[in-house]
């Protein structure tokens, strides 16, 4: 049995030596985003106490990374390609290790929001990078299918590592000491990366095409920024102006794809039903998980009265589920079927997402462990298995700017979902009543409210943070519900996307 998208022949069987010290150093490029991503989350109410951000600042500091490494994913992936994916992913891990101090040792909102952009440019030569060194490496069908598992394991263990080691460093130093724990990683990956990365570039790239990398930038950031704004604010025309520049930039950066001899992006990849399925199950996966995931630190935190540490072993059963599923997605896949994993795994997340609709204030751990538990599992297939279909539906020389349409669903999800969902969260928040006295601060968020609250005489303050508590909970039910309906739909929609779409065996 072979691709639907490739013939048998193009496959090849040869196995590079050393090849599994090598994914070791991929994994811990993969360990470096997905521990920056959770601890940032963690230590959101430590931000919000210190630099005292506004609500919409808040949100932008949890989203410019994801709205910057969407535009430039494609093109730093298209980089890749041409210079040599080794190359750009020691020169973006050690951007990315010097920028995190930057975000360490920020004092203001503004600071904040400009070091997680600059952090985002660094991570868009990562992850591309990685998965399509792997591509290159593992030749064998199976051994990429347990390659691309354990990279897909590495990245959720990674969100269990984040909170627990950012929880243990939250409470004994300052927050910025969560972002200096990149160091280190970047520091091995690097220093051993050197030595058994092996290089390996198009052979025939073609230019890197700066017009399509500025009209796939303004576009994808400036699209973002008007979903973001409409969902926030309302219809308003400079948000409509603003969508319509970044929708006509898109439409600029697709015609010049589709007219250069060489492209940036070839857009035939998406004429591939299975291809376009998978790109589109990971980007309406991971915008309807991601306001639960952003908002969840808060909701152990604030709500239920947490320490940090207890609450990054709180979200632990989520990362063990997703790596447990992640090392055996492969093998399913070939028992069962493509679709019926995929889906299957997303109808698990949705069905999860709809038990915490139930969620209040005292809500115990046992239903919250469990209903995390079947969103790692469920999240652990689905990406696994669509990131196989994304690597195998490509040649290899192509597979930097493939595994970048890939990683771009993944991070514009996450900004159109913190958008839309953290909206609506945010906006169930503000509406709270709170007595005589409440100071509009606190009606930016709940860190703001709590933090307000200690200036305040004790019974009001009690009265605002009851108040305050009910309606993040109510805005963080609201937020769920959506995200279940969203990942349901998916589950149907990849059903009929991935018909027939088979995983590759060895020849």
């Amino acid at each position: 049995m072979t691709s639907t998208l490739q013939p048998a022949g193009t496959v090849e069987t040869e196995k590079r030596p050393g090849r599994w010290l090598a994914l070791s150093v991929l994994v811990l490029a993969v360990l470096l985003v997905a521990v920056d991503a959770t601890v940032l989350g963690l230590a959101t109410p430590y931000i919000s106490e210190d630099l005292r951000p506004t609500g919409t600042q808040l949100l932008w500091i949890g989203d410019v990374y994801s709205f910057v490494i969407a535009g430039l994913l494609v093109s730093m992936g298209s980089l890749g390609d041409r210079i040599g994916r080794k190359r750009i992913l020691l020169v973006g891990a050690t951007a990315f290790g010097a920028i995190s101090v930057l975000n360490a040792y920020a004092t203001t909102p503004e600071l904040m929001i400009a070091a997680r952009a600059l952090l985002g440019v660094a991570g868009a030569t990562l992850m591309p990078a990685t998965l399509a060194l792997i591509r290159n490496i593992f030749h064998d069908p199976r051994e990429r299918s347990l390659a691309v598992g354990i990279w897909g394991a590495t990245a959720s263990a990674g969100t269990a590592v984040g909170p627990i080691a950012g929880g243990f460093l939250l409470e004994h130093f300052w927050w910025g000491s969560v972002f200096l724990i990149n160091l280190p990683v970047m520091a091995v990956l690097v220093l051993v990366g050197v030595r058994t990365l092996p290089e390996s570039r198009n052979p025939a790239p073609g230019p890197w095409d700066l017009t399509s990398v500025l009209l796939s930038l303004v576009g994808m950031i400036a699209v973002v920024y008007a979903v973001k704004e409409t969902a926030t604010h309302g219809f308003a025309l400079p948000s409509l102006a603003v969508g319509l520049l970044g929708a006509a930039a898109l439409y600029g950066f697709v015609h010049r794809q589709l007219t250069m001899p060489i492209p940036l992006l070839d857009m035939r990849l998406f004429r591939s039903r299975g291809f376009s399925g998978a790109v589109l199950a990971d980007l309406l996966t991971v915008l309807g998980m991601s306001g639960l995931v952003f908002f969840l630190s808060q909701y152990l935190q604030l709500v239920q009265g947490r320490h940090p540490f207890e609450a990054g072993l709180a979200e632990l059963p989520a990362a063990v589920g997703a790596v447990a599923a992640g090392l055996v997605a492969g093998r399913a896949a070939r028992r069962f079927s493509v679709r019926a994993v995929v889906s299957g795994g997303l109808a698990a997340v949705g069905l999860a997402l709809a038990v915490l609709t139930t969620l209040d204030r005292s809500t115990g751990y046992p239903l919250l462990g469990a209903a995390l538990l079947v969103v790692g599992i469920g999240a652990g297939f689905s990406f696994t298995v669509t990131a196989d279909v994304i690597l195998s539906s490509v040649p290899k020389d192509q597979a930097g700017a493939a595994s970048a349409v890939s990683e771009t669903a993944y991070e514009l999800g996450a900004a159109l979902g913190i958008a839309l969902l953290g909206s609506i969260v945010t906006g169930v928040y503000r509406d709270f009543t709170g007595p005589t006295g409440t100071p509009e601060a606190a009606h930016e968020s709940l860190g703001a409210a709590v933090e307000a609250s200690k200036t305040m005489p004790t019974a009001p303050a009690q009265h605002m943070l009851e108040a305050a508590r009910t309606s993040f909970v109510d805005g963080l039910q609201l937020a769920s519900a959506a995200g279940a309906a969203v990942l349901l739909a998916t589950a149907l929609a990849a059903w009929f996307l991935l018909k027939q779409q088979k995983l590759e065996n060895e020849v």
